[in-house]
């Protein structure tokens, strides 16, 4: 992460660390996975050698929605999703000003994710998909779960933000 110094030392940034290798992990497993049913799919259509599977398609898409959150997670914690620089170098309390504008900003998108997904997938909890019949409410807790965790991560970065404009941290 760039900017504001982060004390890795309290439990709350080991916790927040530890959380993000975690979806680091999921990521590099759920991209991994996505290929299985990707290739079924290509080879099935353009040769004989394996049936045409139907499920594939379904599998596919719910793996790459879970794919892209999970993603919008790290890039959260990681400052480079939602992020773009247009100030020219700013002092450490001006640039520290910008960045807390922008977290306040991506923490009312992150709110929309909470609330909407939850109704989202509430609407989705006793259904099943057609083709795999898989419980709806697994995708669509995408939503929700990553609307947390981006306010978890720019709580962190909102607290650094605010200890440099107050003067408490370099």
């Amino acid at each position: 992460m760039t900017g504001v110094p982060i004390n890795h030392g309290s439990p709350w940034r080991r916790l927040t660390a530890a959380y993000h290798r975690l979806l680091s992990l999921l990521l590099m497993f759920s991209v991994a996975i996505l290929v299985i049913p990707v290739a079924l799919q290509i080879f099935s259509r353009f040769t004989h050698l394996i049936p045409h599977y139907i499920w594939t398609e379904e599998m596919a898409r719910f793996l790459f929605i879970w794919t892209i959150m999970i993603g919008a997670m790290i890039g959260v914690r990681e400052r480079g999703h939602f992020e773009v620089d247009l100030w020219p170098r700013l002092g450490p309390k001006a640039e520290a000003g910008v960045r807390l504008l922008v977290a306040l900003a991506v923490l009312a998108f992150a709110m929309v994710f909470v609330w909407s997904g939850i109704e989202f997938t509430r609407f989705a909890w006793n259904r099943i998909s057609e083709l795999a019949e898989l419980p709806l409410w697994l995708i669509h807790i995408a939503w929700p779960i990553t609307g947390v965790t981006s306010a978890l991560f720019l709580a962190e970065q909102i607290y650094d933000n605010l200890r440099v404009l107050f003067g408490k941290a370099a």
